[in-house]
């Protein structure tokens, strides 16, 4: 290759990969404002209704972005590239760089270089900086709450702080009509309080507060004995939950909030746990094998030991479905799911690209707007078969691997396809 071949190599990469970044950065505004107004009408729901101050709903919105980031960015991949590339094949760019002597490669080199690209900053704001914003998130949340329970409390919600359940019925301000309150006491005794209206009281030194509540009935009991109650009916009760109760809300982090490394070391925490309790239902499934067999062996089969026989074997199922339960832990496919589903949408970008050129290819007229529209249209889909996924991996025992992977390696294959057939043309 001439020095002259190599730079004209240069600048023709410089330029497609200009258009199509150019078009990406489009795209990605248009997606960015759609989640950004999406998280946005939560907050004015959620928490702009509850007068809020405002720097401080700035603050939780910024905290926010970088998950609308890592979620915009895959699918602003798919559209820009198909603006781009539609753009190139409309206005027969393409069609004079082939004519030029030029292959393909010209044209796919820059865009999976931008793909690429776009894969990995996503990547990074979904694996680095998305735990570290839902951290301060839930600082920010958790010091709101505390102002302002009532935040929390909202009309007709069930609410989860630690072991408690609260109830609500019709909320306005600090006041709440039909509470119902479920927890535990410090003996470990189940709780049941109901009450016909409630006033919240907020504890500003300690960080806490309490509920009034007016015309209540309370019932206690054990969970191995619920016949076994007492119950007390009261005018007045009062009813408090700490600052270390609300921290529950937002005090542990799901998968989804943990980086990759994390989420992995906890798949391989759950594992080894899940393990040893297989193996110690194995053996008491071959124990209760040999007992079995020892009564089988006596020869004798009449009722007394029939009866024995039928007991180890109806006990032999149950341990038999505990194991299958075991085994098809629903907690850690969760974790897993997750694991997959941080790699599988940052590097959707890039196998987005291996659909979007052979599609833009396609393009007429009117590549830019044609590009839009057939990217919105495979985003919705990828985002169906992504839900469809989760959903069949977590209920149905599907594998989390594939139900995370399978729509960026149905693009890429559907693309090559495409790509194949259109160099053949």
């Amino acid at each position: 290759m001439t020095n002259n071949d190599r730079g004209l190599s240069i600048t023709l990469f410089r330029y497609i990969f200009t258009e199509a970044a150019f078009s990406f950065l489009v795209a990605f505004l248009f997606f960015f404002f759609i989640f950004f107004i999406n998280q946005l009408l939560l907050m004015a729901e959620e928490i702009l209704s509850k007068r809020v101050p405002f720097n401080q709903v700035m603050l939780l919105l910024l905290y926010s972005l970088p998950a609308i980031v890592a979620m915009a960015a895959p699918f602003a991949a798919l559209v820009g590239i198909l603006m781009a590339i539609g753009r190139l094949s409309s206005d027969n760019e393409v069609l004079v760089l082939l004519a030029s002597g030029f292959s393909y490669k010209a044209l796919y080199l820059p865009v999976i270089v931008l793909g690429l690209g776009i894969s990995l900053l996503s990547f990074i704001a979904n694996d680095i900086l998305l735990p570290i914003g839902t951290l301060e998130f839930g600082k920010l949340y958790r010091k709101i709450l505390i102002a302002s329970p009532a935040l929390e409390l909202e009309s007709n919600t069930v609410k989860r702080f630690k072991d408690t359940m609260i109830i609500t019925g019709e909320a306005s301000g600090k006041n709440i009509d039909h509470v119902i309150i479920v927890d535990r006491t410090s003996d470990g005794e189940r709780r049941i309080i109901i009450a016909k209206y409630a006033e919240l009281r907020i504890n500003q030194i300690y960080g806490n507060f309490t509920i009034n509540l007016y015309n209540s009935f309370m019932q206690t009991f054990k969970d191995s004995n619920p016949m076994d109650y007492d119950y007390v009916r009261s005018k007045l009760l009062q009813y408090s939950i700490s600052q270390n109760s609300l921290s529950q809300v937002f005090g542990s982090l799901g998968p989804r909030e943990m980086s990759s490394a994390d989420v992995w070391k906890e798949i391989k925490k759950k594992q080894n746990i899940i393990n040893n309790k297989i193996e110690n239902k194995q053996m008491s499934l071959f124990e209760i094998v040999l007992s079995m067999e020892n009564i089988l062996r006596q020869g004798d089969i009449e009722q007394p030991n029939r009866d024995k026989l039928y007991q180890k074997a109806s006990l032999f199922n149950k341990e038999v479905n505990s194991l299958k339960d075991i085994i098809e832990d629903r907690n850690l496919k969760l974790y897993k799911l997750e694991f997959y589903k941080k790699f599988s949408i940052p590097f959707g970008a890039l196998s987005f690209v291996f659909l979007a050129i052979p599609l833009g290819l396609f393009a007429r007229k009117s590549g830019q707007t044609v590009g839009f529209g057939f990217g919105l249209l495979i985003a919705v889909v990828y985002w169906a078969l992504l839900i469809g996924g989760q959903t069949l991996g977590s209920r149905l025992g599907y594998s989390p691997f594939w139900a995370m992977w399978l729509p960026n390696i149905m693009a890429i294959v559907i693309g090559t396809l495409l790509g194949l057939e259109r160099i053949r043309q």
